[in-house]
């Protein structure tokens, strides 16, 4: 049976309509440390686009690629939860870009696979 990759489209279902989405996920944990998380919908384009541009460019491992582009940006912002408590942060499009700007520069993607 051949699949067909997964489109930016796709992924970016994935990120947000499933019941317990990536993201619900994300929001629900830093939640519990008192820290608001809201991930506009720039961003989410920008990490469907940057997981399916991994995937073309590197091993294409599907949706499984979007655990770790996620992480990848919201790591900074889990390590200081606790130093945020009762703040309200914002993760856009640029800040996605930025977080992931390594691992999308580099002409050997080979070397940062997720």
């Amino acid at each position: 049976v051949q699949l067909e990759a997964l489109s930016e489209s796709d992924l970016r279902r994935i990120l947000t309509e499933p019941e317990h989405a990536l993201l619900k996920q994300h929001r629900a944990l830093l939640a519990v440390e008192g820290v608001e998380l809201e991930v506009t919908d720039d961003a989410v384009d920008e990490l469907s686009r940057l997981a399916a541009e991994l995937n073309r460019s590197a091993e294409n491992i599907g949706a499984r690629r979007l655990t770790t582009v996620v992480e990848r940006v919201i790591e900074e912002i889990s390590f200081d939860a606790p130093a945020r408590r009762g703040q309200h942060v914002v993760v856009d499009g640029a800040a996605v870009a930025s977080a992931l700007k390594p691992l999308t520069e580099h002409g050997d993607l080979a070397r940062y696979i997720l």
